[in-house]
């Protein structure tokens, strides 16, 4: 199905501005669809002096009208007139008989839709009249709120441009709870959820006539940290989102304000008890934590290990002893480094780009005896997951210090370059060298860091290595490796 923005391109004429203010229309419109207990429908007026349906809702609160999508389709014959005279004459028309769909009636009315005093599309309000009965005074209350929303809609007052863009998680919905205030931010109407909302709050009694500010205020312990926003919100002048919390219950709050001629003359409240919730994040925050707080202290024990063997091998009389500690300290100390990336992230993957180019400038310098050995990489990691980023940096590691001890050996200068492919989980990485290559005779992975080296990446990455003759000398390293996730879901499939 087109967006929005693909039908306006393509068949109106309308600036970035009123497209921008159509976005924000739809983006708010299920309030007023709920509120109505109507489908609402775009109509854009076309290049060609037609319509064309370019966004619809449907409420949550009542039958719909249309039960198939109509984006895309032009209108009915005779219900063009009635949109043309909505935009032409820049006022709300209703008609006076219903029109039949089948069988059941539908009312209709047409709106302009206003940016900056010109009518830039029409909304059509369409309310099911299957199950027409006697209103309730809940239902009167939601059709007057949607009434003045209508109507600052074809004024150019609805949707707020200040309101918020992101949706947040417990943002409240009007069969959540609806509460009317008036300009002064007194009660009302409170819908019976609403009611049971603010009880649990711990407000006793009705709250019709009360200010909804001064109820909640009081409520509100005096250490506890409060939204700056809230008064706004309470008294409905602004609107946005809050949380009030008190007695361990928390409420998400969000005001629309009403006005008229931009005159405020009241608001309507959704609220909704958003308790769970919110404990449910503290939980997870709690354990985010806690994970972190582990993966730093594996960190300062693994450089509690590394020192240990610094100190050990200091005291080897053997160089072949010595060396075999100094490569086991390096191999701690790029394991102490991943956990130390994972001690500082929100989630359980790794930015790899930034620890691959710390440990393997670690592993250049150990590895080096004086000589100047430049490390470069191309192309991108991304983020790795925790459970493929040790294997990972360790396989690299010694890569790069087998490069720099047995291919570069004896020179006073060399270069290692690193090239990362990424598609998905496949990673294919290449660790060349521009020094003597590998010896005539002696095949690779001999030694113990290349068997280490096999090893995880055939039984950790899932994947596979292969040494090579470098074109122009050297030695070149091929990887294929499968990341966790990826596998995963090659498993279950």
């Amino acid at each position: 199905m087109s967006t929005l923005s693909d039908l306006v391109t393509r068949h109106g004429a309308l600036d970035p501005a009123d497209v921008e203010w159509l976005h924000l229309l739809v983006g708010d419109w299920q309030v007023v669809s709920d509120l109505a207990f109507a489908d609402l429908v775009l109509w854009l007026p076309t290049v060609d002096g037609e319509f064309m349906a370019v966004a619809q809702c449907r409420p949550s609160t009542g039958a719909t009208v249309h039960y198939d999508d109509v984006v895309g389709s032009r209108p009915p014959e005779g219900q063009v007139s009635q949109l043309r005279r909505a935009l032409e004459e820049q006022a709300p028309q209703r008609s006076r008989e219903p029109r039949w769909f089948g069988s059941y009636a539908v009312r209709e009315e047409a709106v302009p839709v206003v940016r900056g005093g010109r009518s830039i599309a029409v909304l059509a309000r369409q309310t099911n009249l299957g199950g027409a009965r006697t209103p309730s005074r809940l239902e009167l209350n939601y059709v007057e709120a949607a009434d003045d929303l209508i109507g600052m809609v074809a004024r150019g007052e609805f949707p707020a441009p200040d309101a918020p863009t992101g949706p947040r998680r417990g943002a409240p919905r009007v069969g959540d709870g609806l509460v009317r205030l008036n300009a002064e931010g007194e009660v009302l109407y409170a819908s019976p959820n609403a009611l049971s909302c603010f009880h649990r709050l711990g407000v006793l009694g009705d709250l019709v006539g009360r200010s909804l500010i001064e109820v909640t205020a009081d409520l509100i312990e005096q250490d506890a940290t409060v939204d700056e926003s809230m008064p706004l919100v309470l008294m409905g002048r602004a609107p946005w989102r809050v949380d009030v919390e008190a007695r361990g219950v928390a409420l998400s709050l969000r005001a629309v304000p009403l006005t008229e001629r931009g005159q405020r003359t009241g608001a309507v409240l959704l609220c909704r008890d958003v308790s769970e919730l919110r404990r449910r994040e503290r939980e997870l925050i709690t354990k985010d934590a806690t994970i972190r707080e582990i993966h730093h202290r594996v960190k300062n024990n693994l450089q509690t290990v590394a020192a240990l063997l610094r100190l050990q091998s200091r005291r080897m009389a053997s160089p072949e002893a010595r060396d075999a500690l100094a490569e086991a300290m390096r191999r701690v100390a790029t394991i102490a480094l991943v956990h130390e990336t994972l001690s500082q992230t929100l989630d359980e993957s790794v930015p790899f780009d930034d620890l691959v180019g710390r440990s393997l400038r670690l592993a250049a310098d150990v590895a080096t005896a004086g000589a100047h050995v430049r490390t470069t990489v191309r192309g991108s990691f991304g983020a790795v997951p925790a459970e493929d980023a040790t294997a990972l940096a360790l396989v690299l590691t010694e890569l790069v210090t087998n490069a720099v001890e047995h291919g570069l050996a004896g020179r006073e200068s060399g270069t290692v370059e690193i090239v990362v492919e990424r598609e998905g989980h496949r990673l294919r990485v290449e660790v060349a060298d521009d020094g003597v290559g590998v010896p005539e005779g002696k095949g690779a992975g001999t030694g113990l860091g290349t068997q280490i080296v096999s090893t995880l990446v055939r039984n950790e990455l899932g994947g596979s290595i292969a040494w090579h003759a470098r074109e122009g000398g050297g030695t070149c390293v091929v990887i294929e490796a499968q990341l966790r996730q990826g596998r995963e879901a090659a498993t279950v499939a």
